[in-house]
């Protein structure tokens, strides 16, 4: 299972919001991740927490580029740009990233999807209901896992249909975005049910306020129940975890892994 470090190069990101706003910071931030043990780094300029508003173009833009320039020119550590905007992962790629994670599935930008066809690189496709201005305004599901799965069935029916080769498309489930407690756990109990897509999943649960709801956890006091997620992860045989604190969740899988190989 891979593990992808978040790198907010943002404000007001929900979690650690200016804590890696400084080009200075970020980059000993990916540096320190390159230690832990990170298999990718996923660079996001715009917040997606609850409530949050959008970012223009220009200032995603300056706020992500120098910090892959920057990586690029220190580590061949695969990169994935954090973004809605076409124009946005155009550049990174231009600049050295090599994967686009785009939360609204291709849905916000209609030039998204020409981009993907005009490359090559893996794409993360993200369920969201609604968006991050309105996804937790009493999210509504008569089966959130049943839903979700229709979801991706028709995202990768239109990508087929456009040409796009689906052995570049990862999906996650959106832990967080439009969901309640209810929900994320459901997704959780039936992770398998995602991988009968027949695509690479990718669970996103770093830190979650679902965490802080079942522990009474703040958000920095979440990186523990974030491993023991991230070990459920590879008990269910999940392709790929997106996590703050790399060295946890990567020892949290290393003990289960170990376990699971001496049954």
């Amino acid at each position: 299972m891979k593990i992808v470090g978040i790198l907010n190069v943002t404000p007001d990101s929900f979690s650690d919001g200016g804590r890696n706003f400084s080009l200075q910071n970020a980059v000993a931030k990916a540096q320190q991740m390159v230690e832990e043990g990170v298999d990718i780094i996923d660079i996001g300029g715009e917040s997606t927490r609850p409530f949050a508003e959008p970012v223009e173009t220009h200032e995603e833009l300056r706020r992500v580029l120098p910090v892959i320039e920057a990586i690029r020119r220190k580590h061949r550590i695969p990169i994935s740009i954090d973004t809605t905007k076409a124009v946005v992962a155009r550049q990174a790629l231009d600049t050295g990233a090599d994967l686009i994670n785009d939360v609204s599935a291709l849905q916000q930008d209609p030039e998204m999807i020409e981009l993907v066809k005009a490359t090559s690189v893996p794409v993360i496709l993200m369920h969201m209901k609604g968006t991050p201005g309105n996804m937790q305004i009493n999210p509504v599901y008569d089966d959130v896992v049943s839903e979700i799965i229709l979801f991706f069935q028709e995202k990768l029916s239109w990508l087929q249909s456009e040409g796009v080769d689906l052995e570049r498309v990862i999906i996650d489930p959106g832990i967080g975005f439009g969901k309640k407690l209810e929900h994320n756990l459901s997704i959780l109990k039936h992770l398998e049910r995602f991988r009968e897509l027949g695509q690479p999943v990718l669970l996103g649960h770093s830190r979650k306020r679902f965490l802080g709801e079942l522990t009474g956890r703040d958000m920095q006091g979440r990186d523990l129940p974030t491993a023991v997620v991230s070990a459920l992860a590879l008990s269910k045989k999940i392709d790929m975890i997106r996590v703050h604190n790399v060295a946890a969740s990567r020892d949290a899988v290393k003990v289960v892994q170990a376990v699971l190989e001496a049954l």
